[in-house]
């Protein structure tokens, strides 16, 4: 399991500091997992003398990767998503860039010396409880350096940011990333109501690093056609400043709006319902906030009375033709995003209910879409304009013939 895992990027290491090249390119994830181990592989690159270029993504289309591949003698490395599309990076790449995937999702197995995936799920370790994408890079990076150790905190607040606790506390991995953190003095972990609470302990005062996730999550999702990502990864290394206190008041202000208009228009009209899945679709009325959007208004509304406990919970938003940093593309894309209610995700991890990250995939597959990054509890993946009814009736096929809803 573990052991493996860090064999696995030792050998990533020796092949990357075989390079001359001193250039690193980090693509990462713009929630708070993602900013989170972009901010620990930038620091621990450079700590280790490289220059670091970053890209932050919403989703790793295929078309953005056809551009950064384009290119050869790199050092490419992508981190919380990629893991289910390594043969495609490895068809992209043909052996021109060495590549790294620092992933906690369902991934699939290759066999490219170029390329190397670092992916928990592929070493016994479940990427929706055990460990996220900033702890396997808080890993890494400890691999490359045992004084990266300071970098615990940063894969804590990831770590919360996901949320994937176990009786109402991190486990595996992600809670050794706490608890180096206790035992540098930046941490307390607090009981409240049976579950733990984690508090960093910062020169500015305690900081919890739920508020801190959640801060994170609207600097890259509200804020990524504005900048916020860039002071999302400044926030995870050096802290609050005045600046990203400003910014974030003025990115919660928006989002606050969108979203309380989106709302008064579903009490309206109500949701879209087939036997099995509920779904809405915002189009481009969530701009200028990213796509990510569609999926934090899933998680904001998906245990209040605006929504049946018992139905799958979809939304659609479209994807802009505007990637920052990378530039234009022509996309003609929706993103779907999936959520589910409390009582249905005890039903998922029980094993009663398909999980979302079979349930979304396969159906996605049938009508020529592109999935990357799901769990079992949220899940992502995009589809061509036009197809989205298409899409739900597809579950609903798939549901209806494994006896699941």
């Amino acid at each position: 399991m573990i052991e493996d895992l860090l064999g696995a990027m030792d050998r990533a290491i020796n092949a990357m500091e075989r390079r001359t090249d001193r250039g690193v390119e980090v693509l990462h994830h713009n929630d708070a997992d993602g900013l989170s181990s972009g901010a620990i592989l930038t620091r621990a690159f450079e700590r280790k003398g490289l220059s670091v270029h970053r890209v932050c993504l919403e989703k790793p289309y295929p078309a953005v990767l056809e551009r950064i591949f384009e290119d050869q003698g790199r050092l490419i490395v992508l981190t919380d998503f990629a893991g289910r599309i390594a043969p495609l990076i490895s068809e992209l790449n043909r052996g021109r860039n060495l590549v790294l995937i620092l992933d906690h999702h369902k991934a699939e197995a290759i066999d490219d010396e170029s390329v190397h995936l670092l992916d928990p799920e592929l070493f016994g370790l479940r990427g929706d409880r055990d460990i996220t994408a900033s702890t396997t890079c808080y890993l890494f990076a400890c691999r490359l350096d045992p004084g990266n150790a300071d970098l615990a905190r940063i894969a804590t607040i990831g770590a919360v940011g996901d949320r994937f606790f176990v009786a109402g506390r991190l486990a595996g991995p992600n809670r050794d990333a706490a608890l180096e953190t206790v035992r540098q003095g930046l941490l307390k972990i607090e009981e409240e109501d049976g579950r733990e609470r984690y508090v960093l302990l910062t020169p500015a005062g305690p900081a919890p690093c739920e508020t801190l996730a959640r801060d994170l999550d609207t600097f890259g999702g509200a804020g990524y056609h504005r900048g916020g990502t860039e002071i999302g990864i400044g926030v995870c290394l050096e802290g609050p400043s005045p600046r990203s206190d400003d910014v974030l008041e003025e990115l919660r202000t928006l989002q606050n709006r969108l979203f309380n208009e989106e709302i008064r228009r579903l009490r309206e009209e109500g949701w879209r319902q087939t036997e099995n899945v509920q779904w809405l679709h915002v189009h481009s009325r969530f701009r200028p906030m990213g796509v990510k959007m569609i999926g934090a208004f899933l998680d904001a509304v998906r245990n209040t009375g605006d929504v049946d406990p018992d139905r799958y919970l979809a939304g659609f938003q479209v994807v802009p033709d505007e990637i920052p940093g990378i530039g234009t593309f022509d996309f003609n894309q929706v993103k779907i995003s999936m959520r589910v209610a409390d009582p249905m995700e005890e039903c998922i991890r029980s094993g009663d209910v398909l999980g979302l990250d079979i349930l979304l995939p396969e159906a996605t597959a049938r009508v020529g879409g592109f999935s990357d990054a799901c769990h079992s509890l949220t899940a992502a993946t995009t589809v061509a304009v036009g197809r989205e009814e298409e899409l739900i009736e597809e579950m609903e096929r798939i549901l209806s013939g494994r006896g699941c809803g």
